[in-house]
């Protein structure tokens, strides 16, 4: 709009007798348009020498834009893309409501209480949790060193969601079809630094083993990492693969902890995490890796505001 239309449109609404109901929807308005240009500028700052998410090429140049962003397009394979091509948030709608539905997953609110808040369908708060939880959750560690705590957490399977199942239904809440860990359970495994850093790993159905071990931990363990674990028979292998130094404590036997050998931060996260899942009242198993990065990125308090959210979503490949 340019400002001979903008001052017709300003003089016209002086000229009006606006109520209290008008009003209410002028700043409505002019409130989104607001947010949307703030969560547009966070996204092409934190998109600042983006290479093409197609072909990796560094030079472009600038081609038009579309849906309120920058367009590029690229030199090398020809091909236009903005700031999320490539990104978990690719495609999604109403950029003006990003900044205060993040600020929901901060908060750790359900699905329908986060829809409610935004003004958006229920589907498509379920639909942006995973996408921006996907996003966001990239931001991790690289490496753990020194001592290093690593134990798995079980849950039972869950199809939730599903319109095929490949076994039986049965009730929310049920129990295992056999006794112990077994191929009814999800292993979550979760590594905990002392200084604070935490990775986490959905290794798959099951007991883990130690060719689960050397493919999640082998790439991040420094080779100066103590590790300390259970007695579970596949880290002993894995520390012997890896050439690491491991310390195990026999849970079974009451063996809590040996000086400053201990599980105490692992086993605690664990506990967190399970308390913090039951007010989602069930969640699907091919979900469970977004969750526990949820948890972890709350954890870890590096991201606890919408723009820092919005910024590591949008630089996640």
């Amino acid at each position: 709009m340019d400002g001979l239309d903008f001052g017709k449109l300003l003089v016209a609404l002086s000229g009006l007798a606006l109520g209290q109901e008008e009003l209410a929807q002028l700043r409505v308005w002019l409130a989104t348009n607001e947010d949307g240009a703030i969560c547009i500028a966070l996204i092409e700052q934190a998109a600042v020498g983006k290479r093409c998410p197609r072909c990796g090429g560094a030079r472009s140049h600038r081609c038009g834009h579309a849906s309120g962003l920058q367009r590029w397009r690229c030199l090398a394979c020809g091909r236009s893309y903005n700031a999320l091509s490539g990104t978990k948030l690719a495609h999604l709608r109403k950029k003006e409501c990003w900044p205060a539905y993040l600020q929901c997953l901060l908060e750790s609110q359900i699905v329908r209480a986060s829809a409610e808040a935004v003004q958006v369908h229920r589907t498509t708060s379920f639909r942006w949790r995973h996408r921006m939880v996907a996003g966001f959750t990239c931001d991790r560690p690289a490496r753990l060193g020194g001592m290093v705590e690593a134990d798995e957490t079980y849950m039972l399977e869950s199809q939730k969601g599903s319109r095929i199942l490949n076994r039986p239904p049965r009730r929310r809440g049920g129990v295992a079809s056999h006794r112990g860990v077994g191929r009814d359970h999800e292993c979550l495994l979760v590594a905990c630094a002392r200084d604070g850093d935490t990775l986490d790993f959905h290794c798959g159905r099951g007991p883990v083993s130690s060719t689960q071990l050397g493919h999640c931990l082998g790439p991040v363990l420094a080779p100066d990492t103590l590790l300390i674990s259970d007695g579970a028979a596949a880290y002993p292998v894995f520390a012997r693969n890896q050439g690491i130094a491991h310390e195990a404590l026999n849970l079974r036997a009451g063996q809590r902890a040996r000086g400053a050998l201990h599980l105490n931060h692992v086993n605690g996260w664990h506990s967190r995490f399970k308390r913090w899942l039951v007010r989602f009242h069930g969640i699907a198993s091919r979900y469970l890796i977004h969750y526990s990065g949820w948890r972890r990125v709350l954890d870890a308090r590096r991201l606890i505001t919408p723009a820092q959210l919005l910024a590591a979503a949008v630089k996640a490949d």
